[in-house]
């Protein structure tokens, strides 16, 4: 469940350059033979090593503890900190071990037993074992915890007896030696590799997490490319670079220091001083035509795809959206086109709640067209000749206004009356987790951006039943039961040569979903971001798919001497 709390002005960033991903039974080859790391990526000949950079942020960074932090800053802020089983090759979404040397999987798919590095050490001198690995995943799934990535490993047995608070700790997880550690699960998943690759299943030490208690998130340690060495909250983070860190010759950098409380438009013009190396939120809607307009400006820019979908949600379980057939009205009543055109042409108009570049996307279905002469007679039809009132919920950070006063004229077109509710993102997603609180909310500055690269993520925490709860994303509140199950079977294939027949379960189960129309997707929305002329490495990096926004590892500056 990962919604990145980015505005439209900080679209984040999961471009697909090789959204080729394999599915993750076969990134185990044989089971018997398992896995070897490659690493997968050739180090950049060109890159130089020392140097430090700047990156600016509008808000604070709320936590950099693994199991709770989840949200534009901080996900490759923690990702730079710690170590996980699995990770990707830079810049890509093809999954590659990390900690893990190799793993094995058994025949049915139920079994993964993982090979651990040797050598791997955290901040505090101590060596990353088997018993680390099972301390963070049971730490993670503890409800008291209360991270918000626990669901993402309801797969592993023992789940549910942790999450009832029968256990403390997971049963299928079994630590065999000190580098080699096996987890059953309860059934095949074919998400679970790429699970393992999240920032909740980061591994962290205990004692450090006992030491520090509940301030862990203020005081991490980790293993990862990057320490943290300041943290001045409301002004600025430092990490300095881990030298002991087990990727021979990464990071590049020496220090990256995060600056917070930089408003946009100020980090831009800081920018095009030279005074930082990276605007963190992107660039300023307000300023994006004059940005793309300045030949040495646009030089400066990074563009790419992301696995993203901004849309409207119609709580089902409140009248009148509770019939299907106004759901459907309020669809063709949206004229997506004019809504992209608002935001200077940064996105795609969408017909469905999966992004182009998803696998399982259907290319050949086409959705509910703008018709509003059609939707009236729905409304009509639907005893609502003469339209109704509501209320839209929108956050209150540009564009995201704007683009709630395009739909509620659109939506006066067909006698719609809706009062917009502008508020702050939080309390905007507190009433979008209470099931009688906000009949519609536009999902600007909250819209669901990809965990990781595969259709199940679009589906269970907000569309399915187990996110239509007090708290949770599924703000339709829209819960088919028969879909669910559907969902679970999708997912239960694991093997390699079910694949394609698995992506078509999946266009399937949201082609069904259209049907009962919870959503209006709006628009797919593309990435744009800037850098300093000093920055170095591909472009991919600055619009990595995983280490969002950017991929601090592997960039450099080229004017070390």
């Amino acid at each position: 469940m990962k919604a990145f709390l980015a505005s439209t002005v900080a679209a984040s960033a999961l471009t697909l350059a090789l959204l080729a991903a394999p599915p993750a039974f076969a990134q185990g080859a044989k089971a018997a033979a398992g896995t070897q790391d490659t690493g997968g990526y050739t180090r950049d000949p060109n890159a130089k090593e020392g140097g430090s950079i700047v990156v600016t942020y509008k808000d604070d960074v709320s936590t950099l503890d693994p199991a709770i932090g989840y949200d534009w800053q901080n996900w490759s802020m923690i990702k730079s900190l710690f170590d996980r089983l699995m990770d990707y090759v830079p810049g890509t979404t093809t999954l590659r071990p990390s900690l893990a040397t190799s793993y094995d999987i058994s025949p049915d798919g139920k079994t993964y037993t993982f090979h651990l590095r040797k050598g791997v050490k955290f901040w505090n001198g101590r060596e990353l074992t088997a018993d680390d690995v099972k301390y963070s995943l049971d730490r993670v799934t503890n409800p008291k915890t209360q991270s918000p990535g626990a669901g993402f490993f309801r797969s592993i047995d023992g789940y549910q007896a942790v999450t009832d608070g029968k256990a403390d700790h997971l049963s299928g997880i079994t630590v065999v030696d000190p580098y080699t550690i096996k987890i059953a699960l309860s059934r095949p998943d074919a998400t679970f590799l790429q699970v393992m690759a999240l920032n909740f299943a980061s591994v962290v030490p205990k004692e450090a997490v006992a030491k520090a208690g509940q301030d862990f998130g203020h005081h991490p340690v980790g293993s990862g490319a990057f320490k943290l060495a300041d943290w001045t909250i409301g002004q600025q983070l430092v990490f300095e670079k881990n030298k002991d860190y087990w990727r021979n010759g990464i990071p590049y950098l020496d220090k990256i220091t995060f600056e917070v409380g930089q408003e946009p438009i100020v980090a831009l013009l800081r920018l095009q001083k030279g005074e930082i190396d990276i605007p963190g939120d992107g660039i300023p809607p307000a300023k994006f035509r004059e940005v793309m307009g300045d030949p040495a400006q646009k030089a400066r820019v990074v563009q790419g795809n992301q696995l993203q979908t901004g849309y409207i949600t119609m709580n089902v379980t409140m009248k009148p959206f509770d019939k299907k057939e106004v759901r459907q009205a309020i669809n063709m009543a949206i004229n997506k086109d004019r809504i992209v055109q608002m935001i200077n042409n940064r996105a795609v108009p969408a017909n469905q709640p999966l992004p182009p570049d998803m696998p399982g996307y259907d290319k050949s279905f086409t959705g509910y067209k703008y018709d509003p002469a059609k939707a009236k007679k729905m409304l009509a039809d639907a005893g609502y000749p003469d339209g109704f009132k509501t209320e839209l919920y929108v956050m209150n950070t540009d564009p995201n206004p704007r683009i709630a006063q395009a739909i509620q004229q659109d939506l006066s077109e067909i006698g719609v009356k809706a009062d917009i509710k502008s508020l702050a993102q939080a309390n905007v997603i507190a009433a979008g987790g209470a099931k009688d609180q906000a009949p519609m909310i536009w999902s600007g500055g909250m819209a669901w951006i990809a965990d990781f690269p595969d259709p199940s993520d679009f589906y269970g925490p907000i569309l399915g039943c187990e996110g239509a709860v007090p708290g949770g994303w599924n703000w339709s509140w829209y819960c088919n039961k028969d879909l669910d199950k559907e969902a679970q079977k999708a997912d239960a294939m694991v093997k390699p040569d079910q694949q394609q027949a698995r992506d078509k379960m999946w266009s399937d189960i949201y082609d069904k979903v259209m049907e009962d129309a919870p959503w209006v997707p709006v628009f797919n929305e593309k990435r744009y971001t800037m850098k300093s002329k000093r920055m170095g490495g591909a472009d991919d990096l600055y619009v990595d798919p995983v280490h969002i926004p950017i991929n601090y590892d592997y960039v450099y500056v080229t004017d070390v001497q």
